[in-house]
């Protein structure tokens, strides 16, 4: 039985710290190349979150191509019985999107750290400047399409009563005041909740405490599908991630995020 098999999705420092060992564990660090080299969990493979979008414009957060998903999962020595602790040093932005990968390519054994490596450096943990070794063995995924919503889906299920759309965005993006695309404002009946307002600065970015009820007051519930979306899905990174956390059952990312919808000529758009 894996080490990890009791534990939720969201795990803290001391039930990561005594689990490093784990021969299935496949540690992930979405922090920057400069701060993973000044010092990470002991054992952590190091991903630029640059390497879990597709990047091109004018919808960069788009699923990367195949090939480039399987080199990635490669790398990090991908197999069926892994178990995936995943954190990064901004709260869940990249950490969440790395878990929606994972969602993508039909793998559900994660956690997320709650509050990534500061909250980890806030108890005094153990750091490390080494670097594990890259898998070599090649491997081929299979894609999930339930995960994300795409365009054209999120279109077709506007207006419906079980239906929450979850923007992450700033305020100023979301009412039209700054502008990111062609079109400002949002998706018709979208509900503004900045991804920062769910964390709590004073226990290291952990994921706020009464975030359901947060939730609950804005109508986003657990008996709706939840599709959540920013600008190219890295801040609902964050989003998804709490929405998985908190067991709601329908959760989709809209990877292609304002980028797409706000660049396209057939989108509806509100302010």
């Amino acid at each position: 039985m894996s080490a990890f098999a009791e534990l939720p999705l969201l795990i803290e420092p001391a039930q990561l710290a005594c689990r490093l060992d784990a021969p299935e564990l496949i540690l992930v660090d979405l922090t920057s190349q400069a701060r993973y080299a000044a010092g990470h969990i002991p054992g952590a493979h190091f991903v630029d979150p640059k390497r879990t979008q597709q990047g091109q414009p004018p919808a960069p957060g788009l699923l990367p191509e195949q090939a480039k998903l399987e080199q990635l999962f490669a790398e990090l020595g991908h197999h069926p019985d892994a178990v995936y602790a995943v954190y990064d040093d901004e709260g869940g932005g990249w950490a969440g999107r790395f878990i929606w990968l994972l969602d993508v390519i039909g793998h559900r054994h994660y956690h997320y750290l709650n509050g990534g490596l500061l909250a980890w450096q806030a108890e005094s943990r153990e750091l490390s400047s080494a670097v594990p070794p890259a898998g070599t063995q090649a491997i081929c995924l299979n894609i999930d399409p339930a995960p994300t919503a795409t365009r054209e889906y999120l279109q077709s299920r506007l207006g419906a009563t079980d239906l929450a759309i979850w923007d992450a965005r700033a305020p100023g993006e979301f009412s039209g005041e700054k502008v990111l695309a062609q079109k400002a404002g949002h998706i018709p009946g979208a509900v503004n909740f900045e991804w920062t307002a769910g964390m709590d600065p004073s226990r290291a970015l952990r994921i706020n405490q009464d975030i359901q009820a947060q939730l609950n007051s804005l109508g986003i519930t657990a008996d709706k599908e939840i599709i959540t979306h920013c600008q190219t899905h890295h801040r609902s990174g964050f989003t998804y991630l709490v929405a998985k956390i908190l067991g709601y059952p329908r959760v989709k990312a809209y990877a292609g995020s304002w980028g797409e919808w706000g660049n396209h000529p057939d989108t509806p758009v509100e302010r």
